[in-house]
Parts: structure tokens; C-alpha cells; sequence
């Protein structure tokens, strides 16, 4: 099976496994869920994070819903105001797992069921994310497959303490064992919030006047999106043609970037954040009215390349201001 076969078959899937999970979730009248999000400041976290919130309401739960603002510190000072609020179940939200791990362990400890969005813990009931380990390995197939299997890449290396990241990163690594003819640029860069798009474009400026002739970088990775703007942004304004940018997430923006024949932003998983929140809603309303839940609940993603952006980025550009360029 080709990778072009891989991309067209995950597309095919993503709207119908979506709609099918939503069916019969029980009511979620006269509870309360506390929802806790490290940020929402991205397009995925701030889609994730109302997708929980709306699919609570919907089923008649109440919710308090609280935004770290990308402070370890002001999550878990959440953790314990939720805690001694007592809720009938917490979702919490991504983070770096190794800072949140004995405060989610305090909210079981508590008999608080938890329930998480792209966190990975022991102390989950469920987790409701994509696979990244299928995408992760999906867009590194992809940059091989445009680099030609031979090159340098730069990878953006700033959270691996991020289960998502960390997923995404051992996956590429893994797939580059079998690929010796491409190599990563030592040492990896760092991404960084906030100024993730300014920083990018600063560190790959810098890294395409260091690596400028024969030995020159072919391919720019980063787990999540928006250091992928910043580094397609340099790539453009330095003016290199044969360099492309790879990310995961699906923001507008890079979505629009990659439909775009003449950006150098080659390709993006593009999740749906919004779907994989309202299941960790529903997930809890499952468990609370006394079904099993599996401890994962994977929503399917959508490798958007230049081959298929004219059917696949469509559905992820509607009501925002992005639109796939005429081709």
C-alpha cells in the first residue's frame, strides 16, 4: 500500500466515524463537569476546548470551564479549586504531563472520575484524542516521500513532555531507521510559546543561511502547526525553492498554506478538535450513567498534501476567513 493510498483512505473515513460516536449519549441533567485547558489561545485548543464545553450543555450538565493560559502553575491551582468543588467528573485538557501527573492522581484520589484531552495518564479513565501515532508516522512518510528519501531536516523539538508531541516525535524517529538518506540537523530547535511563529521564523532564518549549498536542509518538521507558519513564512522570504514544512493540527491558516501550489507549506494533519472535545463530553456521560467507556477514544484526522487539498481542506477552511486558492 503507497502512502498516496494511506492519505486517501484516512480521508474517506473521518466525517462518518465523527457522526457515528455522537449517536444515543445519555443526558447529563443535574451534573456538573469542571473542565480544566492548559490554553486556549491555538485554533485546536480553543476548538477542543468548546467542543467539551457545548457538548456538556447540550446534554443538560453544567459546566465550569477554567483556561490556564499557558501556566503549569495556574492549571494545577485549577485542579484544586475543581477538586474542592467536588464535580461530578473533570475533563482535563492537555499540559505537560509530568508537572500534572500527581495533581490528576490527587483527583482520582478523590474519587473524581477524570477524563482527558490529549493527555495520556494512568489516572484517565478515557483519553479522547486522534491517533497520533497513525499521523505521526503518516506526515513523516509523507516529507520522505517528497524529499526523495535523501536530506536534511530541521525538527522543531520544544515539548516533548506534551504526550501528543512526544507521540508524534518517537514516530518520526522511528519511520527515519528505515530512511538512513535523511538525516535531522543537530542540535533540534526549540519551539516555543508564546511568539511560536516569530521564534520559528527567526530559527529557521537562521538555519537556511547556515545550511545554503549543496548541503542544504530539504524539509522542516514540527508536531503541531504554528511553528510551521513562522517556518514556512522564512522559507518564502528567503526565497529557497526544494524546502517544505510539515505539521499536525489543521489550523486554518497552514491548511490554506498547503492548499496554496506556490507556498512551500507541503502538508498538515489536520485533526478536528472540536469533535474529539464534544467526545470527551460524551464519554462522561456514558461512564456516569453506567456504560463502559474504552480508556481511548480516537477521532480520525486528515492528511491535507498538495495532491488532495482541493477535496480534503474544504471541510476544515468552512466559516473562517481561509479559502483553498484557485488553482
Amino acid at each position: 500500500m503507497t502512502i498516496r493510498t494511506i492519505l486517501a483512505a484516512t480521508a474517506l473515513a473521518t466525517l462518518g466515524a465523527s457522526a457515528a460516536f455522537a449517536q444515543d449519549v445519555p443526558s447529563l441533567e443535574g451534573k456538573t463537569i469542571g473542565i480544566t485547558a492548559i490554553g486556549t489561545d491555538h485554533h485546536w485548543d480553543i476548538q477542543a476546548y468548546q467542543g467539551a464545553i457545548e457538548a456538556v450543555e447540550a446534554l443538560g450538565g453544567e459546566v465550569i470551564a477554567l483556561d490556564a493560559q499557558r501556566n503549569d502553575q495556574t492549571q494545577i491551582s485549577q485542579i484544586q479549586t475543581l477538586i474542592s468543588q467536588r464535580p461530578d467528573a473533570i475533563i482535563q485538557m492537555l499540559g505537560n504531563v509530568d508537572v500534572l501527573n500527581p495533581w490528576l492522581k490527587r483527583i482520582r484520589d478523590q474519587d473524581i472520575p477524570l477524563f482527558t484531552i490529549d493527555t495520556t495518564t494512568e489516572y484517565a479513565i478515557n483519553n479522547s484524542t486522534s491517533d497520533n501515532y497513525a499521523i505521526g508516522t503518516a506526515i513523516a512518510l509523507k516529507m520522505i516521500e517528497d524529499m526523495g528519501g535523501q536530506g536534511k531536516i530541521l525538527v522543531f523539538n520544544g515539548f516533548y513532555s506534551v504526550p501528543v508531541c512526544r507521540i508524534r516525535y518517537d514516530m518520526l524517529k522511528y519511520v527515519l531507521n528505515d530512511f538512513p538518506g535523511v538525516t535531522i540537523v543537530e542540535p533540534e530547535l526549540r519551539d516555543v510559546i508564546p511568539n511560536t511563529v516569530q521564534s520559528a521564523y527567526s530559527d529557521v532564518t537562521d538555519m537556511l543561511t547556515r545550511y545554503s549549498g549543496d548541503d542544504s536542509i530539504k524539509a522542516v518538521w514540527s508536531c503541531w502547526d504554528i511553528p510551521q507558519i513562522g517556518a514556512t513564512q522564512a522559507i518564502e522570504a528567503a526565497g529557497r525553492e526544494g524546502v517544505m514544512t510539515y505539521g499536525i493540527d489543521g489550523s486554518p491558516e497552514v491548511v490554506a498554506m498547503v492548499a496554496d501550489p506556490d507556498s512551500p507549506a507541503g502538508a498538515v494533519a489536520a485533526q478536528q478538535p472540536r469533535e474529539i472535545g464534544a467526545a470527551a463530553a460524551h464519554n462522561v456521560a456514558r461512564y456516569l450513567a453506567g456504560e463502559e467507556v474504552p480508556p481511548f477514544t480516537f477521532m480520525p484526522a486528515v492528511i491535507v498534501t498538495k495532491d488532495n487539498a482541493a477535496e480534503t481542506a474544504p471541510q476544515f477552511l468552512e466559516g473562517t476567513d481561509a479559502a483553498v486558492p484557485a488553482q
